[in-house]
């Protein structure tokens, strides 16, 4: 007689019958594991790992991978390969500024997703701390490498507040699952390594974490193992059909332009030099409106400039009366460089929208009304960055050099600069 263990893999071995085994991807030339061998692979993942837990919570950002697991493991559990748990919440990371075809997806996902009776919840950042709002109504500079504010703020913090919140109502124990992969970053790679290689864990289990230091939830990437060849294929051939339950996900790879060394990040995004996932978006059919947006990384490297910004005099300390290592730094915006970056951003909008009602497609809303009130109500009161007051000097107006060390070197002209 078969446990349910076996009875699990039983049905598994009759899901995955759909999918071949053994044969070269659809977007690549070799032989390696096949779809279906990373589907067996996961539903063995799960049910040594995630059938213990009381609640399930799928974490959703609406790209490839965290699609992946969405639409994989709700077709397993549709289909019996896995037993429910007492509750199953999607959490969708809104940052408003994903692009648009994902956007698109996610909402499609998600209605989807509602209509199965399974709960979806639709996370945002507070008002002051959305994108748009925290750079003109605040000032804050756009993102950068060396300061790189967004991800933490419009999406790991909003989301873990969620959790907090979501779990603290739930009795029993709870998992989040995500999409986490290896071969995304090498800093990734490593901490996947190190997890993989305590407490006896094999590589190819999924990476399960279970003491995180403060951490809400455990939580476990299923997919781990698979690579992005594979992940392409879930999207564009098997989630699509009918026994997987017709997901709407090629548009999601197709957001993605197929290639395997992209890596999208917010619509424009500032932190990497060639925006190559617009720039696909803007060549597949229906997308050709989202043009303009192409003026956003314009805008982000135009307001990085001395002349849109505040920078610290000199002589700033620490706490303890030590000189700060970082003498004279640029800062926050200006309120005319808001103003004029919220006035470009509206009309990269309304270009983008005009286009769309022309055309009859689908449009965007970076900034809304209520956005954008507030941003121009944090202007009126003159909102400032924590340690700024506004009384600094403009970035572009040359100062006599204060060295970390207190030195000063004097200049020889004074001029504005910057222009």
């Amino acid at each position: 007689m078969m446990n349910a263990f076996d009875s699990q893999l039983a049905i598994a071995e009759r899901f995955v019958k759909y999918i071949p085994r053994g044969e070269a991807s659809l977007f690549s030339g070799d032989h390696r594991a096949s779809v279906g061998e990373c589907v067996e692979r996961t539903v063995s993942n799960m049910i040594a790992h995630a059938t213990g837990y009381d609640h399930w919570i799928l974490a959703y950002s609406g790209g490839k991978d965290s699609s992946t697991v969405a639409t994989l493991i709700v077709s397993l559990l549709e289909l019996g390969v896995l037993e429910r748990p007492k509750t199953l919440t999607v959490m969708y990371a809104d940052t408003r500024v994903e692009l648009p075809p994902l956007q698109a997806a996610a909402r499609e996902m998600m209605t989807r997703l509602r209509a199965m009776g399974i709960a979806v919840l639709e996370v945002c950042a507070p008002m002051d701390e959305r994108f748009f709002v925290y750079m003109f109504g605040r000032g804050v500079p756009p993102p950068s490498n060396t300061f790189r504010w967004c991800t933490p703020q419009i999406k790991v913090e909003p989301m873990t507040a969620a959790i907090a919140e979501h779990v603290g109502r739930l009795g029993g124990r709870a998992l989040t699952i995500t999409g986490v992969r290896r071969g995304e970053s090498a800093a990734r790679d490593q901490r996947i390594s190190l997890s993989c290689s305590r407490n006896g864990a094999e590589c190819g289990q999924g990476w399960l974490q279970t003491d995180l230091p403060g951490a809400l939830t455990d939580t476990f990437a299923p997919i781990d193992h698979w690579t992005l060849c594979m992940v392409w294929d879930w999207l564009k051939i098997f989630a699509p059909m009918p026994e997987f339950g017709a997901w709407p996900t090629r548009m999601i790879a197709d957001g993605y332009g197929g290639d395997e060394d992209m890596r999208t990040g917010c619509v424009g995004c500032n932190l990497i030099a060639h925006d190559g996932a617009l720039a696909s978006v803007l060549k597949l059919p229906g997308w050709d409106h989202l043009t303009p947006l192409l003026g956003l990384k314009k805008l982000y490297l135009e307001l990085r400039l001395p002349r849109h910004r505040k920078r610290q005099p000199g002589f700033q300390y620490r706490k303890d009366g030590t000189l700060q290592s970082n003498q004279q730094r640029m800062g926050p915006l200006t309120f005319d460089a808001r103003l004029m970056g919220l006035e470009r951003v509206l009309g990269i909008q309304a270009a983008v929208n005009e286009a769309a009602d022309r055309l009859g497609r689908v449009g965007i809303v970076l900034i809304d009304v209520e956005e954008e009130a507030r941003i121009r109500e944090l202007i009126a009161l003159q909102t400032w960055p924590r340690g700024w007051t506004g009384e600094e000097p403009n970035a572009d107006v040359w100062l006599d050099q204060v060295d970390n060390d207190g030195s000063v070197q004097p200049i020889l002209f004074r001029e504005l600069v910057g222009k």
